[in-house]
């Protein structure tokens, strides 16, 4: 197995701003990185330093940067952990889509791979157990916005056994 590039959270952050810049725009440049993610253009040159010497990216100073191969998976890497933290805070913790952001930006860095894993798969699990299923999240969603259950958990049990929902 691949040993795993070990990056900072900030370095991360870097690493997601350049593969979304280049996936619009085929190169990324140092200022817009900066105003990608706010920070200085010094911050930006520091990161790139780091980012090139790890064999991330291609970079020279005041020339377009690209990601290496091994960037690329990277940066992959980090965007896949983002949207399925993203995808799980929505879909089934029913937070707002702005909350869900800002928290997937956060966690994405820290949360081990196993977890994210085991969320996705969890996410899945829900969608297809007649004990649960979406309406089981829809369920949850409905009961986070009114703090309280619209059905008796009866009704609830009694959908999952009725005979005529087909599943695959």
């Amino acid at each position: 197995m691949k040993e795993k590039t070990s990056l900072s959270a900030s370095l991360e952050d870097y690493i997601e701003a350049i593969y979304h810049i280049v996936e619009e725009k085929l190169v990324a440049r140092s200022k817009e990185i900066a105003a990608r993610l706010s920070v200085s253009r010094a911050s930006v040159t520091e990161a790139l330093r780091a980012l090139s010497k790890k064999g991330l990216i291609n970079y020279a100073p005041y020339e377009a940067i690209t990601l290496t191969k091994n960037g690329k998976v990277v940066a992959e890497d980090v965007i896949f952990r983002h949207n399925a933290l993203k995808h799980f805070f929505i879909e089934v913790l029913a937070i707002d889509d702005k909350i869900a952001e800002e928290g997937a930006c956060k966690i994405e860095h820290a949360a081990p791979p196993d977890i994210i894993s085991r969320m996705i798969s969890f996410t899945e699990f829900m969608k297809i157990c007649p004990r649960g299923g979406t309406e089981m999240i829809k369920g949850f969603a409905d009961y986070c916005k009114r703090g309280k259950q619209v059905d008796n958990c009866n009704t609830c049990v009694s959908h999952c056994f009725d005979t005529s929902q087909t599943t695959d």
